[in-house]
């Protein structure tokens, strides 16, 4: 009997198979994944285990004894080179083909790289999302090292954190106009420029790489303003990608990541895809999340799918972000909003951001004040919206404004 195959071992990939075991019992499950460890979670890595304050074992979202005690087969270090839909088969690089009754793609994405013209070829170079990614560049991570981090989106600003706080000299170049443009309103830009500048990281808005220099190993930077910097390394968080390419090589419909329906199903019934990697319908929209939430939660819909179920999918966006000590926690999404509330938060130093299009509330940033983003996030969840002027009074007890 043909059984059920995830290609991706990360988070999706690993929440699917948990919940496929639960919705079926005896069908053989397969996660193949190219990665030689377990599913591992992947945002504590450039954060506590960069630090040294969480080792592997607890990287693991499921102690690696939990696959064969549920009677799941990971293949790890093994690479999917091809998926065959009219035969129903997947071939691995060792040649082997393996039958499936259902597949899923839970291939996650993959970081944005320099190009090779601009100096990401050299050595001392490093993207910040995986395990050996981040191993490789702990070995640098040392007092006083020169380190020049280029994007300012979350994932270049937590390495500033983090490098910064284990007593690095960080730069930071961003090429818009401010850090977090592409997915913040410029207050919530404002908090953290100032978070950042106050820990002595040095951040270059509207400044852009131009290239690296050195002979095999990066020395130097030279930026589009003609500045030349001294480093030691570099860390590039200027976004990541949808990886999709097995999805394309089989025909698979692909727009801005694998498409899927409401149900996680790709245009092939038998074939579903969860994560990073899938856009899915979201109200009168197509998107993709990327985000540990989306994944878990969208992978636990194709799963009851593939088990022969017809659930829907119905995302709840949050996010969040950790920065010395700041915690940052997101509802809902900006896109498209026309109005911004600035909420003073309980203490000196937090606050919340409240995005409005219309009368509509969008979203809403929380720095350090958890109340807000739950409220907020009930609020979005419900639809309802709370007037913008009651919002901005501090006088004005938000849980009051639920109703």
């Amino acid at each position: 009997m043909d059984g059920h195959i995830v290609i991706g071992a990360g988070q999706a990939g690993a929440a699917l198979v948990a919940k496929l075991r639960q919705m079926d019992p005896d069908t053989p499950i397969t996660l193949i994944g190219e990665e030689p460890v377990p599913p591992y979670q992947r945002p504590p890595l450039s954060k506590k285990y960069l630090m040294g304050e969480m080792d592997l074992e607890r990287l693991y979202l499921r102690p690696a004894r939990f696959y064969d005690e549920q009677n799941i087969d990971l293949r790890l270090s093994t690479r999917v080179t091809a998926i065959d839909r009219a035969a129903r088969t997947v071939t691995v690089q060792s040649g082997e083909v393996l039958s499936y009754r259902t597949l899923a793609l839970t291939t996650g994405s993959t970081p944005r790289r320099l190009p090779a013209s601009a100096g990401g070829g050299l050595k001392g170079v490093y993207s910040v999302r995986s395990l050996a990614h981040i191993d490789e560049m702990a070995k640098v991570f040392a007092p006083g090292a020169r380190c020049l981090i280029v994007g300012g989106g979350y994932i270049g600003l937590e390495a500033a954190a983090v490098a910064t706080s284990r007593g690095l000299d960080v730069t930071l170049v961003e090429a818009m106009d401010r850090i977090l443009q592409r997915v913040a309103a410029p207050q919530t830009s404002d908090y953290f420029r100032a978070l950042h500048a106050a820990q002595g990281v040095d951040i270059r808005e509207g400044t852009g790489l131009d290239h690296l220099t050195g002979e095999g190993h990066v020395s130097g930077a030279v930026l589009s303003d003609g500045t030349e910097l001294d480093v030691d390394f570099v860390v590039v968080g200027i976004g990541i990608v949808p990886e999709t390419a097995l999805a394309e090589q089989a025909g698979l419909q692909v727009e801005n990541g694998i498409r899927v329906d409401a149900h996680a199903r790709t245009s092939d019934p038998a074939i579903f895809a969860a994560g990073d990697c899938a856009s899915f319908p979201y109200r009168s929209a197509r998107i993709r999340l990327e985000s540990v939430p989306n994944a878990i939660e969208q992978a636990e819909i194709a799963a009851q799918n593939m088990a022969g179920g017809d659930a829907e999918y119905h995302a709840k966006p949050w996010f969040w972000s950790d920065q010395y000590d700041t915690k940052l926690q997101i509802a809902g999404l900006n896109t498209g909003y026309d109005n911004i509330v600035v909420r003073p938060g309980p203490r000196e130093g937090t606050q919340s951001v409240w995005y409005f299009r219309g009368a509509d509330l969008l979203a809403v940033d929380a720095m350090n004040d958890p109340r807000a983003y739950m409220i907020g996030k009930r609020m979005i969840e419900a639809g309802t919206s709370p007037a913008a002027e009651a919002v901005a009074n501090p006088q004005i007890d938000l849980k009051s404004l639920l109703s």
